[in-house]
């Protein structure tokens, strides 16, 4: 089920937006300032983020240039035409002039949510493509032989490779997955996965963030 981030400092606003995505059966989750949007996504796995660009602290076209791999649209009264091309050059997938129609937000995610499961069928990062559909896994065009728990591991975190993971946060996500419960064995997944990579690359791709998790290498 996907989870759509809710940027939005008007709560009535928000409300109509959470109650329709509800009925639509999607997750939501809200922050109510840029700055809680960057701790909300670097908390959870998020699919998609409607943002509003008018947000005490940092502003929406901030928080824009900082979140990466994930698809956003921008919902905003700001109509001038040289605005929204700036913001859709600049990473937005799509823009929404306030006030909209319930149903033209609804149609809009999810033309952005089908072209985000398609293009996430092959990830990239630096050195490392995995096409999900093949189940392939390589690094500098070599192929890599992951187990299926190593592959759902790394599938994770190159799908967010800007957040942190929490162990409970990745044994979660390998469950829906695999099936499989790491619990006890999730830093020998990890430790597997780097000396794989290392074969044919200087760096191990995955930092473990003390007291926090883990995450891609930047």
């Amino acid at each position: 089920m996907e989870n759509i981030l809710i940027v939005e400092d008007d709560i009535d606003i928000g409300n109509l937006l959470e109650e329709a995505l509800n009925k639509e059966g999607y997750l939501v989750t809200r922050a109510y300032s840029g700055t809680e949007a960057l701790l909300q996504l670097s908390n959870k796995k998020i699919d998609l983020v409607l943002l509003d660009l008018m947000l005490p602290g940092i502003t929406g076209e901030e928080l824009l240039k900082k979140i990466n791999s994930i698809k956003v649209i921008i919902m905003s009264a700001k109509a001038d035409i040289d605005n929204k091309v700036s913001l859709l050059l600049n990473g937005a997938s799509d823009y929404i002039t306030k006030p909209f129609y319930l149903k033209e937000v609804i149609a809009r995610i999810k033309v952005a949510l089908r072209s985000n499961d398609f293009n996430q069928k092959l990830l990239t990062y630096k050195e490392l493509k995995m096409n999900i559909d093949t189940h392939q896994m390589f690094v500098n065009d070599n192929e890599v032989k992951l187990t299926k728990t190593e592959f759902a591991i790394l599938q994770i975190l190159l799908k967010n490779p800007n957040q942190v993971f929490s162990k409970a946060g990745i044994i979660e996500q390998i469950y829906d997955l695999t099936n499989d419960g790491i619990e006890s064995s999730l830093n020998a997944h990890i430790s597997n996965i780097r000396s794989k990579i290392e074969r044919y690359a200087k760096e191990s791709y995955i930092d473990a963030i003390w007291g926090l998790g883990y995450k891609l290498q930047k």
